[in-house]
């Protein structure tokens, strides 16, 4: 066989290549299908009060999970967000400085400073004091 047909797209991607992955897919398929229809058939099927039970794990349950959590839980949370979107917009820069000259300081230097306001703003309103 020449080393031309080797490379020929029609001869290397026929339908009868893909057959051996489309039967094993069906099986794969076949046999969790066939162990979930068995393990619900043949399984225990007792169901005790211990069993219904909510698991925490492992801790016993104690109040309602419904009860209100303070703000500041989740100012935190977006607080981290905020400082995480931070970093990810300096990596193009850090990678392109050279190509994106004054003019990507400039818009950098701008985003840093925009973030410092914002930032001395929440310190400022004590968005991360804890004590209340």
């Amino acid at each position: 066989m020449p080393i031309h047909s080797l490379l020929d797209a029609t001869v290397v991607n026929t339908a009868n290549n893909y057959f051996p992955i489309g039967v094993q897919l069906l099986f794969a398929a076949g046999f969790v299908a066939t162990m979930l229809i068995m393990s619900a058939l043949l399984g225990p099927k007792r169901k005790t009060s211990d069993k219904l039970a909510n698991f925490e794990s492992g801790i016993e349950i104690t109040g309602n999970a419904r009860q209100p959590m303070a703000i500041k839980y989740f100012l935190v949370a977006i607080l981290f967000v905020l400082f995480d979107v931070e970093v990810i917009f300096f990596y193009p820069y850090a990678v392109n400085f050279r190509e994106l000259g004054w003019a990507g300081f400039g818009a950098v230097a701008m985003f840093v400073g925009f973030f410092i306001v914002g930032f001395t703003y929440i310190i400022k309103k004590g968005a991360l004091i804890w004590e209340d």
